[in-house]
């Protein structure tokens, strides 16, 4: 065995011990079959059996901004979503996705490492034809990672999101790592939304289960990326972020989610979700926000939400990464596809991510996530 196998067999095996030994209320089975569209348990993660101890998600408690851009540590769960569709002046393609996570053992805070808290973060860079990425995970109550509300900083090592003020934005996102790096800055371009009801989410048509939720649907971005230690590539382009926090954010019978982010126009963003249940039909929603302030929030009946063709990944995890996506009220009929198929990332909260591309009604950029395959 190589000294580079052994190594990554190394990072492999503690990357799951502290897993195990911090999270050890949670079920977990990072290793279990690969077969298609019946796994749950790699988004079990998300699912705790002590759920009922940390602060239950109401819909009585409307999300109130700029304060629930702070941690809530009374939650189990929070994490933030950064998607972006980028360009370099050559007319290359780019996307860049950035995700955090902040996931307790217990709802009891301690101090240094006896802290419950377990943060981790995922950087993905992507073209048509290659993806880099990288995971980092930490402990809480140690420094290596955490937040400071004011001015706004999220960072996990060497990795950050800071702003001046208590929002995130104007922000920066910086990372580096041995074969990539990224300095990309952000603004907002149109309104903070509070999809569902103001802010509360529901994941289940008859279960209480849900989340809260703040989006950021209208961000212009320029930085610059490094790629394989070439030239600094200077990139613009639009973004979406999110951000959400809950306790048990899926229930025992969800398989997981399909989750699109669409940008229909230069004004128009729409979000559709659809989550999966054994032995039910799915819970489908969405939001239609424009940047002058209007918010639509769309049920199951306005949205035609299905995939049309099964791909099989060198994995042998055969997903849906072509969808149709019909809207009759709105004029929304797309047939929506990934742009790099091999964008499964087999971080500790596996599943696919990466950039679409669509035909149909609208010359659409966006994302597109898949859970629970």
């Amino acid at each position: 065995m190589t000294k580079k196998v052994k190594g990554q067999t190394v990072k492999l095996g503690l990357a799951i011990l502290v897993l195990t030994l911090i999270l050890s209320g949670f079920i977990y089975d990072r290793f279990q079959s690969e077969n298609t569209l019946t796994s749950d348990s790699e988004v079990t993660v998300l699912r705790a059996k002590n759920a009922n101890v940390f602060e239950p998600v109401l819909p009585d408690n409307p999300v109130i901004l700029p304060d629930d851009f702070s941690f809530q540590n009374e939650y189990q769960h929070g994490w933030w979503h950064f998607f972006a569709n980028v360009a370099d002046r050559n007319g290359n393609q780019y996307g860049i996705q950035w995700s955090y996570f902040r996931i307790a053992s217990q709802d009891r805070e301690r101090s240094g490492w006896q802290s419950p808290q377990l943060f981790i973060s995922n950087i993905v860079i992507s073209s048509g034809q290659k993806v880099w990425k990288e995971q980092r995970i930490a402990r809480g109550g140690i420094g290596q990672a955490g937040m400071i509300p004011a001015p706004f900083k999220i960072w996990i090592d060497n990795w950050m999101w800071r702003s001046l003020g208590r929002t995130p934005f104007p922000g920066q996102l910086l990372t580096e790592t041995d074969t990539f790096s990224l300095n990309i800055r952000s603004n907002t371009a149109g309104p903070f939304v509070l999809p569902g009801d103001r802010g509360y989410v529901a994941k289940h048509d008859l279960l209480p289960i849900a989340s809260h939720k703040v989006t950021m649907p209208f961000l212009d971005v320029v930085g610059e990326i490094t790629l394989d230690g070439e030239a600094s590539i200077r990139v613009f382009g639009s973004a979406w972020m999110s951000k959400e926090w809950g306790s048990g954010l899926l229930a025992e019978k969800q398989k997981g989610w399909d989750w699109f982010v669409l940008n229909l126009d230069d004004e128009t963003t729409l979000s559709v979700n659809r989550y999966r249940h054994f032995k039910q039909m799915p819970h489908v929603f969405g939001t239609l926000s424009t940047n002058d302030g209007k918010v639509v929030q769309l049920q199951d009946e306005n949205i035609q939400f299905e995939p049309v063709k099964l791909t099989t990944l060198p994995n042998n995890k055969t997903l849906p990464l072509q969808w149709r996506v019909v809207i009759p009220k709105y004029q929304v009929d797309l047939t929506v596809s990934a742009v790099n198929d091999q964008l499964w990332l087999p971080f500790i909260i596996p599943y696919w991510e990466g950039p679409i591309k669509t035909e149909g009604s609208h010359n659409v950029t966006g994302f597109m996530q898949l859970t629970g395959y």
